[in-house]
């Protein structure tokens, strides 16, 4: 949405009638706002795939969320309140909602007018918030949300079940439930609440820090995520799950054993239960290749198969449907606790990143506890013409996204960088990465300027070839 500023007019006349099209432009929701001088955010960060994903002229801290769920009606009422500094002098800033009817907001408490245009919601304070300043917007919502179909034709969102709900969303799925700045780019901390009918259990991310019977006999159960957090990565479950506890003896975000909590839908939650039980396992492996555990909880999450149709790394506790809940899989899906999750993303161009270092997690399981070399996984790899269809750094559109490419080129990318730099500094590099970028942004540019770095060398003839270049080499 552009939004095209105008000169101050000293008429009572000229101010009355510019105080009267921004309550119409309110949508006459509240009164007039005085002393702007500001100038609105930007509506969109012009990522190379999502233009108007995420809003310009603040940072978000931390995200409050207070979600009630009718599975009946499949009516979510939400609140939330989020807590964020400005980095411009701001008259007007953005969130990012699909669909939903917004009830009321607040900015520090005063009543703030606002409007909606597609996936845009525009916040207009009472006054201007300035540049460098905390402020807390609190928004009122409801409805019954209605999931997304990506370019690629799969579904994303808050995702309706028998008796329940899923909410995953990447890569813009989670301005499906709550409104936010929902680009990889702005991560936050969250504490979510979530109230929903007796007998369901409400998993998200995080640690569970309470649950209580409220007095109409519904159940809240609160989770919190201390670690940043973008906001694709964000998970609901509401169903019938059994869950399980263990702990894990591991370097992580918090002292001593970390918290393991697993659950699955009963239909599956004997099948998958055995494998559930090896994540404390996995996750010490991954530890001695990776480095320390970022983040404070683990687990995971299986559902029945009907829903969801792919696994997705959302932050703590990974979401499978049962058909994909494998120990491939599993092991892909928590190397992106440090690759994708913790180090996140600049931009959607960048997500080979998360996939190509995912991905050679599993060729990396496969060698040290199945006896196959990465070297046969590559050379396969190299064998497969749907993995040169473009350049791991450049997916042409939005709907190539998760394509072969991503997953697959990017993991020979860091094959053939272990090839050239040797084992012993290719092993700081998957340890130095994600330790140098923990719970930041980072782009292909950090990455190869990092690789090099350690490697204390030149590199551009591999990114050139492997990374950048159109087509395939003549020999792996």
């Amino acid at each position: 949405m552009h939004v095209t500023r105008t000169r101050r007019r000293t008429t009572r006349t000229a101010a009355a009638a510019g105080l009267l099209a921004l309550a119409l432009l309110a949508g006459g929701c509240t009164e007039a706002i005085s002393g702007v001088r500001g100038a609105p955010g930007a509506a969109g960060l012009r990522d190379p795939y999502f233009p108007k994903l995420g809003n310009g002229g603040y940072d978000v801290r931390h995200y409050a969320l207070s979600l009630a769920y009718d599975p009946g009606t499949g009516r979510l009422d939400g609140t939330v309140e989020i807590t964020a500094r400005a980095t411009q002098d701001l008259s007007a800033f953005n969130l990012d909602l699909a669909g939903l009817s917004v009830g009321g907001a607040t900015v520090d408490g005063a009543r703030a007018a606002y409007n909606r245009a597609g996936n845009e919601l525009t916040l207009r304070p009472r006054e201007e918030i300035r540049d460098g300043a905390e402020f807390r917007a609190t928004v009122t919502y409801s409805g019954v949300p209605e999931p997304i179909t990506d370019a690629d034709g799969s579904v994303e969102g808050w995702l309706r079940t028998d008796g329940g709900a899923v909410a995953v969303g990447e890569p813009e799925g989670s301005m499906t439930w709550f409104p936010g700045n929902h680009h990889p780019s702005d991560k936050a901390a969250y504490d979510i609440s979530l109230t929903v009918p007796a007998g369901l259990e409400a998993l998200s991310n995080g640690v569970r820090t309470e649950r209580r019977t409220e007095g109409d006999g519904r159940v809240t159960t609160v989770w919190h995520a201390a670690e940043p957090m973008a906001s694709y990565l964000a998970t609901v479950a509401v169903g019938r799950y059994e869950t399980a506890t263990e702990t894990a003896v591991v370097p992580a975000a918090v002292p001593g054993a970390l918290p393991v909590l697993t659950a699955a839908e009963p239909p599956v939650a004997a099948d998958s239960a055995a494998l559930r039980g090896e994540i404390p396992d996995l996750l010490a492996r991954q530890v001695e290749r990776f480095g320390p555990y970022p983040f404070s909880s683990a687990g995971a999450i299986v559902t029945v198969d009907g829903t969801l149709g792919y696994a997705l790394e959302t932050q703590t506790r990974p979401v499978f449907p049962a058909a994909s809940f494998d120990r491939t899989t599993l092991v892909h899906e928590l190397a992106h606790q440090w690759f994708g999750n913790s180090v996140t993303p600049e931009t959607w161009r960048d997500l080979w990143l998360n996939e190509g270092f995912a991905t050679y997690a599993e060729w990396l399981y496969a060698e040290e506890y199945e006896h196959v070399p990465a070297r046969t996984r590559f050379e396969r790899a190299f064998a497969q013409e749907a993995n040169w269809a473009f350049p791991p750094a450049a997916p042409p559109a939005a709907e190539n996204l998760f394509d072969p490419p991503v997953y697959q080129r990017g993991a020979m990318v860091l094959h053939k960088l272990r090839e050239t730099v040797g084992e012993r500094t290719f092993g700081e590099i998957l340890r130095g990465w994600p330790a140098k970028y923990r719970h930041a942004n980072a782009s292909t540019d950090d990455f190869t300027a990092y690789a090099e770095s350690v490697a204390g060398k030149d590199l551009d003839g591999l990114w050139k070839v492997w990374l950048y270049g159109e087509g395939k080499p003549d020999r792996p």
